[in-house]
């Protein structure tokens, strides 16, 4: 049953991407895009009520896509999700402001340990959702196409590389065109699970010249700095000699490089990336119900995208309030079900989850208010 939404936030929301109409609140009566209705399960569970999340704004333009799948079909479902970035959602999640999550981050063992008073005594999940390349973006007149080894990126946005025609950039491109022109790292000003990935990535990749740890607040000095994946996009975008890290699907019109992988450039693609996440283990010491996932961010395997973004929904298995429980369950479900994916695939180029994972994700879903929610403290 295709039901309208009674929210002009999300519309909003969803006409702030210029790629989806929430059609029944902006006038017609399905969620397309395009013309093409978003896919929704044929056995989708609808809640009724209000739902509050916050986080990722790397998930942003997934998220418009599950909302406004979601609440065409379900007319009485309002769910509303605020991209502050993952270290603000996980705050807001943990002081009970929000229901749920959205972070590029799982929640960290000490947040885990937090998270026991805020979810009634039971454990908090993290639920892979969103498995997304994080693009090299730059923009250089007169230069499409870059190949960027990890040591040569590292120098770039370590501040050691500060010339588009350096020695370490002409190696790899001889056929480019490379200007005398100066290159202006754009690092995040918020604190960022794209961040914290990046910098996962120039660690491991490139351990020798990247020498910080990684974590989600820059660790140095920017060059330029700018608020969310939009506003790195935006800053690239606007400039000459620029490069940033974003989210692949803020990439828009602009040029995203190969990165250096083993002997060959790989171009970043859902399958690329897919790559890297299907053979990442769980965290050890994980509950049963957690999904944290250990990536292999210094992988020299063929083919495989290194720069990765798995990003997360967090909940909790027991909610204090059992009807915000049911309404997350529900909500999650269509987020992580077939049709949610490829939604969220077709919109922004992320990878759909394999199904072997997605059935045990479910079961996680399952879990909640069921009393199952084994605390980690």
């Amino acid at each position: 049953m295709r039901m309208r939404p009674s929210t002009r936030r999300a519309c909003l929301a969803a006409a702030a991407t210029g790629a989806l109409a929430l059609s029944a609140a902006c006038g017609s009566d399905n969620a397309v895009r395009g013309n093409n209705p978003i896919p929704v399960p044929d056995d989708l569970a609808c809640f009724e009520g209000t739902l509050d999340g916050s986080g990722s704004s790397a998930q942003e333009n997934a998220m418009t896509t599950w909302i406004a799948g979601y609440q065409t079909a379900c007319q009485d479902s309002l769910v509303f999700y605020d991209a502050i970035g993952s270290g603000g959602g996980r705050s807001q999640f943990l002081d009970s402001a929000v229901a749920f999550a959205g972070t590029d981050a799982a929640l960290d063992p000490k947040e885990q340990e937090e998270a026991v008073a805020r979810c009634d005594s039971s454990s908090a999940v993290n639920i892979p959702a969103y498995v997304v390349p994080i693009a090299v973006v730059f923009n250089l007149e007169g230069v499409d196409e870059l190949n960027l080894s990890p040591d040569t990126i590292a120098g770039i946005f370590k501040g050691d590389i500060t010339k588009w025609n350096a020695p370490e950039i002409a190696e790899y491109n001889p056929d480019a065109d490379l200007p005398d022109t100066a290159i202006t790292p754009v690092s995040r000003s918020d604190e960022s699970g794209t961040t914290e990935n990046f910098t996962e990535y120039l660690h491991s990749a490139a351990g020798d010249v990247w020498t910080y740890e990684p974590g989600g607040q820059w660790p140095l000095p920017p060059a330029e700095a700018a608020q969310g994946n939009s506003g790195i996009a935006e800053a690239v975008a606007g400039g000459n000699g620029t490069i940033g890290y974003v989210e692949a699907s803020h990439v828009g019109h602009m040029s995203a490089a190969r990165v250096g992988v083993g002997d060959e450039f790989v171009e970043l693609s859902p399958e690329s990336a897919a790559k890297v996440v299907a053979e990442a283990p769980r965290r050890e010491g994980a509950g049963r119900y957690d999904y944290a996932l250990e990536l292999d961010y210094g992988t020299t395997e063929s083919g495989v995208y290194p720069i990765v973004l798995v990003s997360y929904q967090v909940a909790c298995l027991d909610y204090e309030d059992p009807d915000q429980g049911e309404r997350v369950r529900d909500f999650l479900a269509y987020v992580i079900s077939p049709e949610g994916q490829q939604a969220a695939s077709d919109e922004t180029g992320s990878a759909p989850l394999p199904e072997e994972i997605r059935t045990d994700l479910q079961a996680t879903l399952d879990a909640i208010n069921t009393g199952a929610g084994e605390s980690t403290s």
